[in-house]
């Protein structure tokens, strides 16, 4: 029987700051008694129905009005970090879904921000129990020790941050929102985990592992996680 339900639109904030290590983003955990718990995670969550009043569109790969989505993220910074994004710009870089098998899924768009100049972060240690600046790079060697979860968005945003070396440069690097919707691939045997595929990937559709051709995918092995993404040719 499916179990596929209608996506729940969303939002995340990849709160970033220039420091003398390289870019650092903000990560929090979420609560171990709640959805995605014990995760470390970008601010961010569901849009609310008075997200959708606000004026600011942006555009979403599935042909929606892109209504309430910045409004959301504001919101949701604001909320579980204490820190006001109103008077800053977002970049909107990327659309996560998640597959249709999903019991909940959250079609979420993905925004980069410059942390304000006073960036204190208030969280509620309720919803929000711990928070950290680190630098993609280390969040990556903490995930691969197992010192902290993620989730597959999480890992390849990170591993997308750590080829800049400022917020500036990260920000100039985006020409738009690009779209993630996941097929995924149960992988068993001495390696065990999942691949998921994004469009692109010669796979997509067929999710043959060994088929030859453009790569866009990500794998989450029981040894290890790495983003493949290459155009096929040798």
């Amino acid at each position: 029987m499916s179990t596929s339900t209608e996506p729940i639109d969303a939002a995340t904030v990849v709160v970033s700051r220039d420091t003398s290590e390289g870019i650092e983003v903000l990560m929090l955990r979420r609560n171990s008694r709640i959805y995605f718990g014990g995760m470390w995670v970008f601010p961010g969550g569901r849009v609310d129905a008075a997200d959708r009043d606000a004026e600011t569109r942006v555009e979403v790969c599935d042909g929606g009005d892109g209504r309430g989505f910045s409004a959301a993220a504001i919101r949701e910074t604001r909320e579980e970090a204490g820190i006001d994004l109103a008077d800053s710009e977002l970049f909107h870089f990327a659309h996560w879904l998640p597959p249709a098998v999903r019991e909940k899924r959250f079609s979420t768009q993905f925004f980069l921000a410059m942390a304000p100049e006073n960036h204190d972060v208030a969280i509620d240690h309720g919803e929000i129990t711990e928070h950290h600046w680190m630098t993609p790079s280390r969040a990556l060697r903490l995930r691969a020790a197992g010192e902290i979860e993620i989730v597959t968005p999480t890992f390849c945003t990170l591993n997308w941050l750590e080829g800049f070396r400022t917020v500036a440069d990260a920000c100039a690097a985006i020409k738009g929102p690009e779209c993630f919707h996941t097929h995924i691939k149960q992988v068993d045997g001495a390696d065990p985990g999942m691949v998921a595929f994004y469009s692109g990937d010669v796979s997509y559709d067929s999710l043959d592992l060994d088929t030859p051709g453009p790569r866009r995918r990500c794998y989450m092995l029981q040894s290890a996680w790495w983003w493949d993404e290459n155009d096929g040719e040798e």
